[in-house]
């Protein structure tokens, strides 16, 4: 394993011109060979080594090797840290523990660099070897940026599917409900919502204050992006807020259940408290008991007690109590 991801360096027409595979080569690359996208493993402690090739300042090597990262766009000498967030989609990963990729951007240099796998980042590599990608370091951005942005899209849906789901069980009150499921649903509309609003800001502040090296025709591919973000917020509000109201119908429902049962054990335990009396008032063992003479005393007593509990019975359905 290596740090290096790859190095490419852009041909100005949607491809590249060379593939740069190891660290003697990063290091004989000049400006003047075109565009170069470098792509890195933090982790690796050979990623150091790769960006000491590139002059950078001490702010931005330490930015792209940080652990923790929040989106957000920050200029820098003659060029720009960005900080964006993907959905993760490798495998036995939650979407909403998005992956963070570190971006320094300049009109000579790209350079990037992630721990997890982005498979919009991928896509964007092979557009290039295809020759059928950007041109320079600001379509580079934009198209990065809708390639996260799109992929969010299919996440949410699939939220919206869920909790459509959910609501069903509700409506057909028969079907169990699954609290662990609504309450991951809830979590991952949350952790999304975390990082795409902070994500929206940083592009914005790259139009606020745009870099040298954005080209004018690109800000509103950029605004276009915003604008699919902000959709996906309000998508992601509504979300949380019919998770909310699911939760509150599933508990209303499961405290109406309990009631009900409640209820007929109240009424069970009225029916039964006049004849627990007797029997145990009859049932003490000292003298004086009425009937114990009498063989017919039981079957009286019996038929009184039937008698009483139907009697009760007819009092509580004139009251509407059954």
């Amino acid at each position: 394993m290596s740090a290096l991801i790859h190095a490419l360096v852009l041909d100005g027409q949607g491809g590249i011109s060379k593939e740069l595979t190891n660290i003697d080569q990063v290091s004989a690359w000049q400006s003047t060979d075109g565009l170069l996208w470098l792509h890195l493993d933090y982790c690796f402690d050979e990623a150091k080594d790769y960006l000491n090739c590139i002059n950078l300042s001490d702010f931005a090597y330490q930015s792209l090797l940080a652990d923790e990262t929040r989106p957000r766009t920050v200029p820098d000498d003659q060029g720009t840290l960005m900080f964006l967030r993907g959905v993760n989609l490798n495998p036995a990963q939650t979407p909403d523990d998005m992956v963070s990729i570190r971006l320094y951007v300049s009109e000579q240099v790209i350079v990037s660099t992630r721990h997890r796998r982005l498979l919009s980042v991928s896509a964007l590599a092979d557009s290039l070897r295809a020759g059928q990608g950007p041109i320079n370091a600001s379509s580079i951005i934009c198209q990065l940026s809708e390639n996260l942005t799109s992929r969010m899209q299919d996440v949410i849906d699939e939220l919206e599917d869920k909790l459509d789901q959910f609501e069903e069980q509700v409506d057909g009150s028969n079907k169990p409900h699954d609290h662990n499921a609504l309450s991951q649903v809830r979590r991952q509309t949350i952790g999304l919502k975390r990082y795409i609003r902070p994500q929206k800001e940083a592009l914005r502040a790259l139009l606020t204050q745009p870099p040298s090296w954005l080209a004018d025709e690109d800000s509103s591919r950029i605004s276009e992006t915003i604008n699919h973000l902000v959709r996906y917020l309000e998508e992601l509000d509504m979300n949380i807020e019919r998770a909310q109201i699911i939760q509150q119908e599933v508990s209303s429902q499961v405290s109406d259940q309990l009631n009900k049962r409640m209820y007929v054990m109240s009424v069970v335990a009225a029916l039964f408290l006049p004849l627990g009396f007797l029997t145990g008032l009859l049932g003490v063992n000292i003298g004086g008991i009425p009937g114990t003479e009498s063989d017919a005393a039981f079957a009286i007593f019996v038929i009184a007690l039937v008698a009483l509990t139907g009697l009760i019975a007819v009092y509580f359905k004139l009251k509407k109590w059954l």
